[in-house]
C-alpha cells in the first residue's frame, strides 16, 4: 500500500480510504483492464460492422498486446483471487464483462461465417483461436529461453497481430481466393 502511495503521490491513508484490501486494488486493475478491453472490442465490432471484417480481431490482439506485462500480470491476479471470498462480487463483475465480451464476439463471428468471409466452425473456435494466439504471443514476451531469438518485441507483435486477424479467414485456410 505504501508502494502505491508512492508512486500515486498521495498518503497511505488516502489508499485505505477508497480501498479496504490489496485484494480490492487487485481486483480494480482487473476490472479496468477488462472494461478497456471490452470498450477496445465494442469499438473494432463497430468497425467491422462498417465494413472492416478484421477490425473487431485487431481490437481484441491490440488490447492485450500492448503491454504484455500487463496482460501477464491480470492472469496471475485472477488465478490469486478467482477463490478470494473478500472479492467474489467484483470477480462476478470481471466474469460478466466477459461474458458480455465473449457473447459479442459470438453475434460478430457468425456474421462473419454467414458472409462467407471466416471458416464455417463454431463461433467459438475463432475466439478460443485468437485467444490462445494472443496468451502464446504474452508468454513468449517473458519467455527467459526465446528472449534472445528476437530483437524487436513490438515488430513480433504486430506480426502475432497479423496472423491472428487472416486466421480461420476462409481463403488463408484452403490457400484460395474463394476458399474452395
Amino acid at each position: 500500500m505504501a508502494e502505491i502511495a508512492c508512486e500515486a503521490g498521495i498518503g497511505k491513508g488516502t489508499v485505505y480510504k477508497h480501498f479496504e484490501s490489496k485484494a480490492e486494488i487487485m481486483m480494480r486493475i482487473m476490472l479496468d483492464y477488462e472494461r478497456s478491453t471490452a470498450a477496445n472490442l465494442q469499438i473494432g465490432i463497430q468497425d467491422t460492422d462498417n465494413g472492416n471484417p478484421g477490425a473487431v480481431v485487431k481490437a481484441y490482439f491490440e488490447s492485450r498486446l500492448a503491454n504484455p506485462a500487463l496482460d501477464r500480470l491480470v492472469q496471475q491476479l485472477e488465478i490469486r483471487l478467482e477463490e478470494e471470498p473478500a472479492v467474489a462480487e467484483q470477480m462476478e463483475q470481471l466474469l460478466e464483462i466477459r461474458r458480455g465480451s465473449v457473447a459479442n464476439l459470438s453475434s460478430m463471428i457468425e456474421k462473419l461465417i454467414g458472409a462467407g468471409v471466416l471458416e464455417d466452425v463454431p463461433a467459438h473456435y475463432h475466439y478460443l483461436a485468437c485467444w490462445a494466439l494472443a496468451q502464446g504471443a504474452v508468454d513468449v514476451c517473458f519467455n527467459r529461453g526465446l528472449a534472445d531469438q528476437f530483437d524487436d518485441k513490438e515488430g513480433l507483435l504486430k506480426f502475432i497481430t497479423n496472423i491472428g486477424v487472416t486466421m480461420g479467414n476462409r481463403g488463408q485456410l484452403r490457400g484460395t481466393k474463394d476458399g474452395q
